[in-house]
C-alpha cells in the first residue's frame, strides 16, 4: 500500500486523480474526528462534494451529453450543474447516498451489462465468490451476495473519497459484506483483494479506476477478475496500461479506452457506452449473462469497436 495522506477531515488513499494530486504535492493534513465529507465524480465527470447529507459543491461538467444520464431514475436530458445537483439530491432522498440512511441492497438492473450488473450476476451464478467494491460511507468492501453488489455498485460511480458512517458499515456487514477498514473507510482495492484472499475466497472480482491499481492487483493476485470503471479522462498511456491489466473494461466517455480496448477486445457488450471483454474470463462472464437473460440478442463476428448512434459527447 502506498503512503497515506489526510485531506481536510477525510481520509484519502492513492488511486484517483485527486489522490495522486495530493500525493505529488506532499500534502499531509491531520484527520479530524466526526468527518462527514464525500467526494464523487459523476454525471459528466463533475466533481461533487456532499457534506452532512447536502450537496455543497458541483464542479463544471467535462461531458455535455450522455445517453445513460437520460435513462436515470431522475433523468438528466442536458448535463448542467443545476441538473447534476438535482440528481444527486434525489439520490440522497431516495436511498440515502452518503448518509447513515444508505440502503445497500438492491435487486434491480440499471444497465444490462454494467459493472455491478455483471458482478452481481457472476455471484448469483456461482462464477464469482466475492466482489471488491468501493462504497460511500464504508470505503473498500467485500460483497458476497448479488443484492449487496447491486445495492452498492449500481448506485455509485466515481467515488473519490469518503468518510466512515457506522450505520452504513453495520448494514453491509449484516448483509454478509466485509468492510476492510471501519476506522477510516479508506478506498484501497489492493488491500480488499488481499483480505478476500486471506478469507479464503477463490474467485474474486475487483473494480479499479487507474492502471497502477490494476497492475498491482494483477501482479499480486493474477487470477483476480479485474474490472476497469470510471475511465473518462484517462490519458492514452493510462488507458493502454489499464486495458492491458483488465479483464473487463467499461468505456464511459473515454475515447482512448474505445480505441485500445476495442482493438483487442474479444467481446463488446453495448454500443452507446460499450463494455469490452479483454480476456477469456471476461468474455465468459458476458456470454453467461447473455445465456441467462430473457432478452433477444444479435450475435455476429465483426471488427471492434462498433459505435452506436448515441454516444457521450464529447469523448475525452
Amino acid at each position: 500500500m502506498g503512503e497515506t495522506y489526510f485531506r481536510a477531515d477525510c481520509y484519502i488513499d492513492e488511486g484517483y486523480e485527486e489522490r495522486r494530486q495530493y500525493l505529488s504535492a506532499g500534502v499531509k493534513i491531520t484527520m479530524k474526528q466526526g468527518c462527514d465529507e464525500h467526494i464523487i465524480e459523476a454525471i459528466g465527470k463533475c466533481r461533487i462534494v456532499i457534506q452532512d447529507g447536502h450537496v455543497v459543491e458541483v464542479g463544471d461538467p467535462v461531458i455535455a451529453d450522455c445517453p445513460l444520464a437520460k435513462r436515470f431514475a431522475y433523468p438528466i436530458p442536458a448535463i448542467t450543474k443545476d441538473a447534476v445537483k438535482a440528481n444527486i439530491e434525489h439520490r440522497i432522498r431516495s436511498f440515502g447516498m452518503c448518509t447513515e440512511r444508505r440502503d445497500v441492497i438492491d435487486q434491480r438492473e440499471f444497465v444490462g451489462f454494467g459493472a455491478s450488473e455483471l458482478l452481481s450476476f457472476g455471484i448469483g451464478a456461482g462464477l464469482i465468490d466475492a466482489a471488491v467494491l468501493a462504497c460511500d460511507g464504508a470505503g473498500t468492501v467485500i460483497a458476497t451476495s448479488p443484492g449487496l453488489v447491486q445495492g452498492i455498485g449500481g448506485r455509485m460511480s466515481g467515488l473519490v473519497s469518503t468518510c466512515p458512517i457506522p450505520a452504513v458499515m453495520d448494514r453491509i456487514e449484516e448483509n454478509g459484506g466485509i468492510v476492510i477498514d471501519r476506522k477510516t473507510a479508506r478506498i484501497d482495492q489492493p488491500a480488499g483483494v488481499d483480505l478476500a484472499v486471506a478469507r479464503k475466497f477463490h474467485r474474486i472480482a475487483v473494480t479499479v479506476a487507474d492502471p497502477q491499481t490494476a497492475e498491482r492487483i494483477r501482479s499480486s493476485h493474477p487470477d483476480t477478475l479485474v474490472v476497469a470503471v470510471h475511465v473518462s479522462g484517462l490519458s492514452s498511456e493510462s488507458a493502454r496500461r489499464l486495458v492491458a491489466a483488465s479483464d473487463l473494461v467499461t468505456s464511459c466517455a473515454s475515447r482512448p479506452i474505445r480505441e485500445f480496448a476495442g482493438a483487442g477486445a474479444l467481446v463488446q457488450a453495448g454500443t452507446a457506452i460499450p463494455v469490452f471483454a479483454m480476456t477469456t474470463k471476461g468474455k465468459h462472464l458476458i456470454v453467461e449473462k447473455m445465456a441467462h437473460s430473457p432478452e433477444p440478442f444479435l450475435v455476429k463476428t465483426t471488427k471492434l469497436p462498433v459505435a452506436g448512434d448515441a454516444q457521450p459527447q464529447p469523448l475525452v
